[in-house]
Formats: structure tokens, C-alpha cells, sequence
């Protein structure tokens, strides 16, 4: 039984696999229909969302497995039952389940207790998921991880971490732009340098936004107030107002720099219009790919990588 809950229990060399999978997945879709006839997949969502749910969705039965989706107040994990016991009952129906929670210690425990392979949809930790489909756009648009300068500005959150476990495990240069008091968590940040010991990965952290955007190849940011942090909103707005990726932040990359974002974007606030729109951002394509990402990781714990 595999699972998929971060990206820092993949060896580089899985990680590769993982892409390559995903290459194949989005070249050659028939090969894969059917793949997963008769098995079924659970979809347990405490958050509600878009590009998730339709991607592992969409991949589940693509692959020809069968899905069923728990919104947020179907199940109501850790309250209206304990997580121990709803991940005992799932086990004994499912055969996967995908789980996109507040706490990422409800992932933990859930896992602990199930009996089927469990994959983080997202955390409030983590988002490994995202960042698996974010490296294989990178890899598509002939970007190699080891070469290019990677610059993240804004909220040192769950994607944040996934990115800083996926360049400290491939190598590559990684540079983050947060406001004082909002980097990455530091446990996070110590793991990834000692990761970065063995793939001779560059991290660094600032608190200024345009200094990382300086010959950046790439310009990757998200909302200044994730799911869940709504009432943060009005001070964050404060707070990061100097960390938007405007005109003046991309002049400052590389001609060629591209332009990422998880979303939902909040334009104007963490991203300007016009550079969301602009030649420069595949945050589109990102969003494309999200579906054979989900459908890689899906095969992933079910099968493996050769």
C-alpha cells in the first residue's frame, strides 16, 4: 500500500518517474483507459474546491475507476466522528481516497488508521499534488530544475513547503520572498537544507520581493490569505501589499521568465492583471495539467513506478 502524502517521502529518482509518467499519461491517454477498471475512489473534502475535485474526479474515471465525492459538510471529519473511525469505515469500501483537509495532523491520522492508500489533495501544511503538476510544466516547457533560478513570493504556505521539499530533493535554485514573520515554517526549512545536502539544492529565503525576482526564470506566487484564514485578510492585505508579481517585479526577471499560480488568483492583489494575462504566465496550463498529475499519483499508489 503506497501513499501519497508529501513529497518529502519521494526519493529524486521517484519524483523523475513520476514526471515521466505524467508525460506519458498526457501523450498517449489511451493506453491508460481503463487501467483501474473496478476499483473505487473516495473523494473526502473538509475545503471546497475547483481544480482538485475536477482533476482527481475527471482522472478517477478516466482511468475507469469509480468516484465518490464528500463535500465539506457530508462527513464533517474530527467532529460529527472521530477520523480513526472514518478512516476504518472508508477502508472497508474503497480503494483509495484523496483527502483535502485544514490540518494536515488530520491527514496524518487518517493515514495511520487506513487500510487503503490515502492522498493528500491538500493541507494546510502542504500541497504536493499542486507541486507534482507545477514540476511537470516546468519539464514540458524544457525548463531543467538544476539550471533555473525559481522564485516563489508571497505567504510562506502549504505550496511554499511542497516547492521547497521538491527543489531540495531535486536540486536547483530556490529563492522565497515573504514578509517578515510570514517565511516558510522552520522545521520545513531545516529538513530542505539537509535534503539539499544530497542534490546540491540552493535555497534561499528573503523578505524582499524584488530581490528574488532579480533574474528569476521563473516567477511563482499564491493567495496572501489561504482557505481558512479569511479573517487574516484585511491585515494581510497591509502586509503584503509590496509582494504583488506587477509590471515592475517581472521587468526585473529574465526575458524569458515564466509566470505561475496555483490559483484562485486574486487579481490585483498578489498578481496584477496584466501579467496574468500576459505571454509570460502559464498558470492555464498548470491548471490543464493538474489532470494528469492526478491521474499519475492516482496509478502511483496503486501500481507504482517503474
Amino acid at each position: 500500500m503506497r501513499q501519497f502524502i508529501s513529497l518529502k517521502n519521494l526519493s529524486r529518482d521517484n519524483i523523475l518517474k513520476l514526471i515521466e509518467l505524467i508525460y506519458n499519461i498526457k501523450n498517449n491517454p489511451p493506453i491508460y483507459k481503463n487501467r483501474l477498471k473496478g476499483k473505487y475512489i473516495g473523494m473526502l473534502f473538509q475545503k471546497p474546491s475547483l481544480r482538485t475535485k475536477t482533476s482527481f474526479y475527471l482522472a478517477a474515471l478516466q482511468l475507469g475507476a469509480q468516484a465518490i465525492y464528500y463535500g465539506p459538510d457530508e462527513v464533517k471529519l474530527g467532529q460529527r466522528e472521530q477520523i480513526s473511525d472514518v478512516a476504518k469505515t472508508l477502508s472497508q469500501y474503497l480503494d483509495a481516497i484523496v483527502l483535502r483537509t485544514f490540518s494536515h495532523r488530520a491527514i496524518e491520522e487518517f493515514a495511520k488508521y487506513s487500510t487503503v492508500s490515502v492522498i493528500n489533495g491538500l493541507s494546510d501544511l502542504l500541497h504536493p499534488s499542486q507541486v507534482l503538476g507545477d514540476l511537470f510544466t516546468l519539464h514540458e516547457l524544457r525548463r531543467d530544475f538544476k539550471k533555473i533560478k525559481f522564485s516563489y513570493i508571497g505567504d510562506g504556505n502549504n505550496v511554499c513547503h511542497s516547492l521547497l521539499y521538491a527543489f531540495s530533493i531535486l536540486g536547483g535554485n530556490i529563492c522565497i520572498a515573504a514578509p517578515r514573520g510570514y517565511e516558510p515554517n522552520c522545521s520545513i526549512l531545516e529538513e530542505c537544507s539537509r535534503l539539499s545536502r544530497g542534490s546540491g539544492a540552493n535555497i534561499y529565503v528573503s523578505n524582499s520581493p524584488q530581490e528574488v525576482a532579480k533574474d528569476a526564470d521563473v516567477l511563482y506566487t499564491d493567495v496572501w490569505a489561504s482557505m481558512g484564514k479569511e479573517e487574516e485578510v484585511k491585515r494581510r492585505k497591509k502586509i503584503f501589499k509590496r509582494f504583488t508579481i506587477d509590471d515592475k517585479i517581472l521587468m526585473l526577471a529574465r526575458n524569458d521568465c515564466l509566470v505561475m499560480h496555483c490559483l484562485p488568483a486574486h487579481r490585483g492583489q498578489e498578481i496584477a492583471d496584466s501579467v496574468i494575462e500576459s505571454k509570460k504566465s502559464v498558470v492555464f496550463l498548470q491548471a490543464a495539467n493538474r489532470l494528469y498529475s492526478a491521474k499519475a499519483i492516482i496509478l502511483y499508489v496503486f501500481v507504482g513506478v517503474e
